[in-house]
């Protein structure tokens, strides 16, 4: 932990972001060799066919391990990593983004934890039964089962086994982190499995699987694309868009930052930034403005006019469409096409329709309806985790207002939909919500990224102290075993140019959970911790009736 988070935590009398591990986890050397968990039998756990396929003696990030790779029947690939010297008694398995298809071994909101810094963590991570982002193996009933549910949780129980046998113990207390389809993974986990995880971080959730990937992201690639085929809208406009934005809602929040906290109080309409007659320069197309105010508002039934998703891409979260959803030059493909495509063809409807395109993809709530063949086998959006919450689990949600892939308003329907199934003071018992002001998918945007969540979280399950304000920053302070969760889908962006923004200045600042504002006191210096308190309840995310709002009530998932 940085001495500017430091000093900010003991001002506010906030918990450390990071701390020293809890009293009585001391650390366990291992009772076996490496090698010899080549020879442990996995085949009760994931059938004919899994196996250990490698252990070896080696290093990450400087720390010795004992990486340890495997299958488990038919083909989910895993890897564990499990320190010589120093682990503490605890498990973390992170989650992977987009449609996975590969191992990623990365801690997300996990900026400055003393634990995972220093190697405390057996650590371990799946490809979810398949490689690639291309998704044909959704024609196979067993691989969609993987990617749905099962990988993780076997993953789980060859890295406990695996645990049990190299330590000579069982893990004391065992977590879940991930981003993006890592939070769908994680929710799914809490869903199906409650007792594979003690404390669970679930990030940007990609839950709400089958609405997301198809008619969210069909939706915004077919918004910004004109009858010649072409995106209509091109990031160079970004920054005029974003500019004209914060000048009409920054303030709504009562603090001039450069940042929108709640967005549910802004009224923004794109068509005031049309070009007037024989103006050039400033200002957008008509054609151009309508694109925003369709990226704004989302796919509608094209009869009723009724709401196709629960919420859109907030305002305040424009230069971060760059690449998603508005490609730098006319040759570009939106990044959300590109996300749409294999979901349409392969995943999303039973039967597959392997030969569709987007252009086939009715905004309609036919198709919606149509979706719900696979709700319970894709979605991670049932509010009732009383089985979690009975075995004494705790969760974490987190979403970035900023982020241009997956509606904040979805992170918040599930957890509506919790308080109304559960009650408020059972779910004030174990889940918190944070929503992040000008942060993106999963990090980076303009607004203070850099937070530790999985710190507060052992807190919370292996001290009882629930966590309250998390201290946030915009300076970098990355783990040590990696990048935040849903870096392969940026990875798989196309090159964007330099959209020529000047960053905000660097800042730290305490966010509290939902409804929970953060206020600025009079006068104070925006950029720094000390200045904010705890602010009144407010909305922070507009929430709207759409035929889909039942996906959020009880289920049963389905194999």
């Amino acid at each position: 932990m940085s001495r500017v988070l430091a000093l900010a935590a003991l001002i506010l009398g906030l918990p450390l972001a990071a701390s020293a591990a809890p009293a009585g986890l001391a650390p366990v050397a291992p009772v076996m060799a490496c090698a010899d968990l080549a020879r442990i039998d996995l085949t009760v756990l994931g059938g004919e066919g899994s196996t250990v396929t490698e252990a070896t003696q080696t290093t990450s990030d400087g720390i010795p391990v004992c990486s340890v790779t495997g299958r488990l029947a038919p083909q989910v690939t895993f890897q564990v990593l499990l320190p010589l010297e120093t682990w503490t008694q605890r498990y973390l398995q992170v989650g992977c983004g987009g449609l996975c298809g590969r191992i990623t071994l990365q801690s997300g909101a996990s900026s400055g934890c003393t634990v995972l810094n220093d190697g405390g963590f057996v650590m371990a991570a799946t490809d979810m039964g398949h490689t690639g982002q291309g998704g044909e193996w959704g024609l196979d009933d067993g691989q969609r089962r993987d990617f749905a549910w099962r990988a993780q949780h076997i993953t789980a129980l060859a890295a406990k086994a695996l645990i049990r046998a190299f330590y000579g113990q069982d893990t004391r207390y065992s977590y879940f982190n991930g981003c993006s389809d890592g939070g769908r993974e994680a929710i799914m986990e809490a869903m199906r499995f409650p007792d594979d995880f003690d404390g669970i971080v679930a990030g940007a959730p990609a839950m709400l699987f089958q609405v997301q990937n198809t008619l969210h992201h069909g939706w915004l690639a077919r918004a910004n694309t004109g009858a010649d085929g072409k995106p209509i809208l091109l990031s160079d406009k970004l920054p005029l868009l974003h500019r004209a934005v914060i000048a009409a809602c920054d303030g709504t929040d009562g603090a001039r930052d450069g940042l929108i906290s709640q967005p549910a109080a802004c009224a923004f309409d794109p068509a005031t930034l049309v070009c007037k007659e024989g103006q050039a320069g400033d200002c957008l197309t008509a054609p151009e403005a309508a694109v925003a105010a369709k990226v704004y508002d989302g796919p509608r039934d094209t009869a009723t006019g009724a709401p196709l998703t629960p919420g859109q891409q907030l305002p305040g979260s424009e230069l971060n469409w760059q690449g998603v959803l508005v490609p730098d030059s006319p040759d570009r493909q939106p990044f959300s096409a590109m996300i749409a495509d294999p979901v349409l063809r392969y995943l999303a409807f039973d039967p597959a329709r392997p030969d569709m395109t987007l252009d086939d993809l009715a905004f309609t709530t036919a198709t919606l309806d149509d979706l719900r063949a696979r709700h319970a086998l894709f979605d991670a959006t049932s509010p009732d985790l009383s089985a979690f919450q009975a075995s004494g689990g705790k969760l974490i949600l987190w979403h970035g207002l900023a982020d241009p892939h997956i509606a904040p308003a979805n992170t918040l329907a599930l957890h509506k939909g919790m308080l109304g199934t559960m009650g408020a003071d059972t779910v004030a018992g174990f889940e918190r919500l944070y929503l992040l002001p000008g942060v993106g998918h999963c990090g980076g945007g303009q607004g203070p990224s850099n937070l530790d969540l999985l710190t507060p979280m052992m807190a919370w399950v292996e001290g009882g102290t629930a966590p309250d304000a998390i201290l946030t920053a915009s300076t970098a302070e990355t783990s040590s075993f990696g990048q935040p969760d849903g870096g392969e889908a940026r990875a798989a962006m196309p090159p964007m140019t330099d959209l020529g923004v000047a960053p905000l200045p660097p800042m730290t600042r305490p966010v509290w959970p939902w409804p929970a504002t953060a206020a600025l006191e009079p006068g104070a210096d925006p950029t720094r911790a000390e200045s904010w308190t705890r602010g009144p309840d407010a909305a922070i995310v507009a929430t709207r009736d759409w035929p889909g709002a039942d996906l959020f009530t009880p289920f049963t998932p389905v194999e």
